[in-house]
């Protein structure tokens, strides 16, 4: 199983930024993202980085690569758009905080990957963003790279750049190896449930 993993924007994107700019949503991304993608590469896991570029790829581009991906793949392969949340428009604290993750609309493959980072997130003790509407913990929406992606695609939204102590969580030791081992174990369960 290919695992494809996105680090979301790119160095221009505006507004992208903790309200002090000490929290970069690009450079925070990649650094998680290649620290993820070392984990599960330690495992003997096949990973592609969707995104190694500091720019803002575009939208289609990202879909049109990850589709290949999973194309070369033989049609396995998840995908994993990693992100950090914002209340407003990254000008002032805000008091938002939490873990959620998006899938698109209606019941998809990848549901199951989105419990299982779910699960993950509430092991390791964050404050969880459901909508259990329909039965799973995901929210949902018509994000176009959940839309558009061919394989299984979970974005993640791992806490928010506009609360002070997530941040300031988000910046620590503590906190980067928090983010990269919840999807880490959940990648990995959901790979288990599939055997």
């Amino acid at each position: 199983m290919k695992i494809i993993l996105d680090n979301g924007h790119g160095r221009e994107t505006a507004g992208k930024c903790s309200p002090d700019g000490r929290l970069l949503e690009y450079a925070y991304t990649r650094e998680i993202v290649r620290r993820i993608a070392a984990e599960l590469e330690s495992r003997g896991l096949d990973v592609s980085r969707l995104v190694p570029e500091q720019e803002d790829i575009p939208l289609k581009e990202r879909v049109s690569r990850a589709n290949k991906l999973y194309q070369e793949a033989g049609k396995q392969a998840i995908l994993i758009s990693v992100h950090v949340n914002a209340a407003g428009q990254g000008g002032e604290w805000l008091s938002a905080k939490g873990w959620e993750a998006w899938t698109s609309v209606g019941n998809t493959k990848a549901d199951d990957l989105a419990s299982c980072l779910y699960e993950a997130a509430g092991a390791a003790g964050f404050k969880l963003r459901k909508d259990e509407t329909d039965g799973d913990p995901d929210k949902e929406g018509h994000l176009y790279i959940l839309k558009h992606t061919l394989c299984p695609a979970v974005l993640t939204e791992n806490l928010f750049q506009d609360n002070r102590e997530e941040v300031d969580f988000l910046l620590s030791d503590t906190g980067k190896k928090a983010i990269v081992d919840l999807h880490v174990a959940g990648i990995v369960h959901y790979l288990d449930s599939l055997t």
